[in-house]
């Protein structure tokens, strides 16, 4: 079997005879090929052209395309172009492109930037379809939050050990480094400032309650945030879009049950207890500059702590931490929930969780400092 060759294809070409143009050859993508260059240099009927396709031997709607835009340039040159002797097929395939060119260039003139207050419409209502997705979120883990406390069977137990491991001792590491340098900071800034009025020993007064009341709670929910708020949308996303969720409700397993409360319980323990840890390491960071530039020893630095951090700021500075466990968990596993498509998504919704959830965590904690400030504690 002989197969022909591109170059045996007859090409596309229109020829002028006692006044009317005949289109020749393969009005196709492959007959195309070179046809500006061999119509440059040919002059045409001057006034009313005819156009003959009774020579066209193939005709696609590549071919058709090329012939109306020719016929757009002369009709533009106010000559007048009329259609003669083509086939049926062919007129019906010019007549469907023609059609739908028309339809396109309609759409493309009609599309308009939107009026300002529409465009506030159309953001007001993106915001408050987002707000009921996560109102309904919000209700579907209090009902799966109620059936546990009422049955602890339903607690993924396993799921739950897991993740107070990921959240938690696996971010030792990061949250005491930060923390320790932290308060070597304070300690020094505020040190060389004391040290000019000589009252080194409000050192433990300015890196105590300042670590333990604020910025401890704050900085690690802020790492926690970034760290495992992220993997919790990450995790959910990707099973979301391999349908992962999808097979665990046909096999009768509430994805809340296995996804979000494991999450939340187990951040709930780990948050607490990894700011218990943020004060320890910052309270020894602030203790060695002590030590080295204020000539206070360790011994004196711990033993002013108990007399200038109160049992209540040390409980508030552990409970507000709870609300911030709260907040990066649901958001984190919202997120999750709202991803679709395909690994675009993922780390899209990954990056609205963690910029939501720290964004939200510095809101709270600034409410319970303006409540705390306004009564007095």
């Amino acid at each position: 079997m002989v197969t022909s060759r591109p170059s045996e294809i007859p090409l596309a070409d229109i020829e002028s005879r006692q006044g009317i143009l005949f289109c020749q050859g393969a009005w196709t993508l492959a007959g195309l090929q070179g046809l500006n260059k061999r119509l440059s240099g040919k002059s045409w009927p001057v006034g009313a052209i005819r156009l003959d396709g009774s020579q066209v031997d193939a005709f696609d709607t590549g071919g058709a395309l090329a012939l109306l835009d020719l016929c757009v340039q002369w009709r533009q040159a106010g000559q007048a172009v009329s259609l003669v002797e083509w086939r049926p097929e062919h007129r019906q395939l010019l007549d469907l492109v023609e059609q739908r060119r028309q339809t396109s260039d309609a759409e493309v003139r009609t599309r308009h930037t939107p009026h300002l207050l529409a465009e506030i419409g159309l953001r007001a209502l993106e915001k408050v379809a987002r707000a009921h997705g996560f109102l309904a979120f919000m209700g579907e883990t209090s009902l799966a939050l109620t059936r546990a406390l009422m049955w602890p069977g339903h607690i993924r137990w396993k799921s739950l050990f897991a993740n107070i491991q990921r959240a938690g001792l696996d971010a030792l590491p990061i949250v005491g480094l930060l923390t320790f340098l932290i308060g070597v900071v304070i300690a020094y800034q505020g040190g060389n400032l004391l040290k000019t009025y000589g009252t080194n020993i409000f050192i433990v007064d300015l890196v105590a309650i300042s670590m333990v009341r604020e910025l401890a709670p704050l900085l690690t929910a802020i790492i926690v945030a970034g760290r495992t708020g992220s993997a919790f949308t990450a995790q959910i996303g990707t099973m979301n879009v391999t349908e992962e969720i999808d097979a665990l409700r046909t096999i009768g397993i509430h994805p809340f049950d296995v996804l979000v409360l494991p999450k939340l319980f187990g951040l709930l323990i780990s948050l607490p207890l990894l700011t218990l840890f943020a004060d320890i390491t910052s309270i020894l960071g602030g203790m060695v500059v002590s030590h080295f530039l204020l000539d206070i020893h360790f011994v004196e630095f711990a033993q002013r702590i108990p007399r200038v951090v109160s049992l209540f700021s040390f409980l508030y500075g552990l409970g507000k931490t709870l609300a911030f466990a709260s907040i990066i968990a649901l958001v984190g596993c919202y997120q999750g929930f709202q991803v679709s498509g395909g690994a675009d998504s993922v780390g899209r919704q990954t990056t609205q969780s963690v910029v939501q959830a720290i964004f939200l965590v510095i809101i709270t904690n600034a409410l319970f400092a303006v409540m705390m400030g306004a009564t007095g504690l």
